[in-house]
């Protein structure tokens, strides 16, 4: 076959064609997590409309079908023919790839979408999607189709219907984009609509005075209305800071608010301390979430120490023979959300999670810097008083701290006799290949070490659970017995000291029972995680392990089911002779079908740890793992079924037991 390979085995792709060959490309996945974000492309479009000052209200509305709409009331897409391709502009923009008005700077100041691929991606990836133009008083309007080739392949968002016209209220403008996700992509994945609102509700934060509004068809009332949810904060970012310290103490009523400009740059800053010990920052450009962070992150932080240490040395409040305080003791406990709106951004990759323009830091360091000495002149002393000596407190706590993180330095020498006995290494010296499993509990570690293949899989079992995080001090969580061995193992450090360069293993996976202990152990390590490991999950290397929940045997055949779903599948095949039974705890499997079922590589299932919404994370570990009892109830109260229903699985399993004892009998 190969020496035959020549021109006709070249394949082109023309248009769309591309998109649909490799949506992961272009969408990263194609699970529900791709289906939105062929949704968010479109709601930036309607967002770089808002964000340029054109229109104040988007609507999004889904349909039963799963199709789903995108309005704006700002300019609308062009319609008239272009110049060199001599189609209707609108025509262009969603079908031909790196077609945009966003290239160079004339039409949007700023913008969320770079590439000119987000229009037309999304017309790719539908069964169909119509555009609605309002131009002064006409409606123009067109349509794409994805239909089957006799060959098999798809023609991806080909044009179904031309431009049309027709006369409209002259009062409308703008542009509804409406669209069905193809199923031959996305299979039966549908919109969610809490997912959708948590986006919306975050643009609403950091675009304030625009208004959001979300309808969805498909789940009715008991009176029958649709399901709506609208979101406008006239405060913007400042109201963001005051949603994410829900549930915490803040030492002030009110954030710092700052804003700067620079021709067509704009810095935005709200900050606000509280009670706590741990900083939360969360980075904007062009309403993007950059959850890595980057030079404007790094301008801002710079910016913080050096405006407070002027401040404080001009006031005398630091005095002269008093140190500067570090970034981190003015950091602690702070609240920040900094979102800049910017032209020629440039991300460190299609993901768009951080920033990379080396200019940026100085340009926000500076801007900031005099802003934030702005706000003090002016500000009141309780304000004042508060951020001082919460950075004294921190500065002490920092002090005393010193040794607690010195021995968190040097865990490899100091707690490696512990780790004897209970840590049980592989021989692989290549961290990329080698794996290290977090047990919850002695007998299920015990399984695992006999189980596991020794090469590449590392087993650190627990006993007992670990500090829960949120609650606590550095100094104090470092004297944890458990999470001085976590570090240990992983050879990282930890919290400031923190090096992802120095990770032992590629994949940390947690192992914990399926049962509520379980629960709260993954929730106290994903804590521990996110607030002094975060590169562990940013970088991919954190996974949930998943073991069976069901053990199915037939005669001499043993099968696992690892939700109730599976277990309905399984069962429909299978003869009413078979015992079920539901494991408690991974203790209740001997090492081979530990291995079987959760830790060899060909068989297991994984569940990769990210963070699609930092400020999101933020607010759920602060309400599930922090002080605040009443939010936690509220959240509980609003998410949990109580009037839950005896599951498929209950049911099964009572029948199993009841059929055996009747055999017994």
């Amino acid at each position: 076959m190969a020496e035959n390979y020549g021109a006709r085995d070249i394949e082109v792709l023309k248009g769309l064609d591309a998109v649909r060959k490799r949506p992961g490309m272009y969408i990263g996945t194609t699970g529900v997590k791709g289906m939105h974000h062929i949704l968010w492309e479109i709601v930036d479009n309607a967002m770089d409309e808002a964000l340029n000052g054109y229109g104040n209200l988007i609507e999004i509305e889904i349909f039963p079908d799963n199709s789903i709409s995108v309005t704006d009331h700002g300019r609308g897409v062009p319609v008239d023919i272009h110049p060199v391709e001599k189609v209707p502009a609108v025509e262009l923009v969603f079908t031909t790839l790196h077609a945009g008005g966003k290239f160079n700077n004339k039409n949007y100041s700023v913008s969320g979408g770079l590439h000119g691929v987000g229009a037309s991606v999304t017309n790719a990836l539908s069964e169909w999607l119509t555009v609605d133009v309002f131009k002064k008083g006409t409606k123009y309007n067109i349509k794409f189709h994805s239909y089957e080739l006799p060959n098999g392949n798809i023609a991806s968002g080909r044009k179904l219907q031309d431009l049309t016209s027709e006369p409209c209220d002259p009062k409308l403008k703008g542009t509804k984009v409406t669209f069905k996700p193809d199923e031959r992509v996305f299979g039966q994945e549908v919109f969610s609509f809490d997912t959708i609102a948590k986006r919306i509700k975050e643009l609403a934060f950091l675009n304030g005075g625009v208004k959001f509004v979300i309808t969805d068809n498909r789940q009715h009332s008991e009176g029958g209305r649709p399901k709506v949810k609208k979101y406008c904060y006239e405060g913007g970012i400042s109201d963001f800071v005051l949603h994410l310290n829900e549930g915490k103490t803040a030492l002030y009523s009110q954030p710092v608010y700052v804003e700067k400009k620079q021709g067509n740059f704009v810095v935005e800053l709200a900050f606000q301390h509280t009670d706590t010990y741990t900083e939360g920052v969360f980075s904007y450009v062009n309403d993007i979430p950059t959850t890595e962070g980057g030079t404007h992150e790094t301008g801002f932080k710079s910016a913080l120490t050096r405006a407070l240490n002027d401040f404080g040395r001009a006031k005398n409040i630091i005095k002269e023979k008093q140190q500067n305080f570090n970034g981190e003791d003015y950091r602690e406990g702070l609240t920040a959300v900094l979102a800049i709106k910017m032209q020629n951004v440039q991300f460190e990759g299609q993901t768009k999670t951080k920033l990379g323009n080396p200019e940026v830091k100085n340009l926000v360091e500076n801007l900031l810097t005099d802003a934030i000495k702005d706000y003090l002149n002016k500000s009141k002393k309780d304000v004042i008083d508060a951020i001082f000596d919460k950075a004294k407190i921190a500065a002490k706590a920092r002090e005393s701290a010193a040794k607690a993180k010195s021995v968190a330095r040097n865990l490899n020498s100091l707690t490696s006799s512990n780790l004897i006995g209970k840590m049980a290494n592989c021989s692989g010296r290549k961290p990329e290949l080698n794996e290290l499993f977090i047990v919850e509990g002695d007998s299920a570690g015990g399984s695992a070490k006999q189980g596991r293949d020794r090469s590449c899989q590392a087993i650190l079992p627990l006993r007992g659970k670990p500090l829960n995080v949120e609650k606590k001090k550095l100094e104090l969580i470092l004297q944890n017995e458990e999470i001085k061995l976590i570090i240990n193992a992983l050879g990282t450090g930890f919290g400031k000291d923190f090096n992802i360069n120095n990770l032992k293993y590629h994949k940390v996976i947690i192992l914990a029972d399926a049962d509520q202990d379980g629960a709260h152990i993954r929730a106290i390590l994903l804590t521990m995680f996110f607030r002094y490991m975060r590169p562990l999950i940013t970088g991919g290397y954190l996974y949930i392990g998943m073991p069976p929940l069901y053990k199915i045997t037939e005669k001499n055949t043993v099968k696992y089911a690892y939700d109730d779903e599976e277990l309905k599948t399984i069962l429909a095949n299978t003869g009413r002779n078979y015992t079920l039974q539901r494991y408690k705890g991974l203790g209740e499997m001997n090492p081979e079908q530990l291995w079987e079922t959760t830790l060899d590589p060909k068989n297991r299932s994984l569940m990769k740890v990210s963070i699609d919404d930092s400020a999101e994370a933020e607010r759920l570990i602060v309400t599930l793992m922090g002080e605040g009892a009443e939010m936690r109830r509220e959240y509980i109260f609003e998410y949990a079924n109580f009037n839950k229903e005896e599951t498929f699985a209950e049911a099964k399993i009572a029948q199993s037991i009841k059929k055996d004892s009747s055999r017994n009998n």
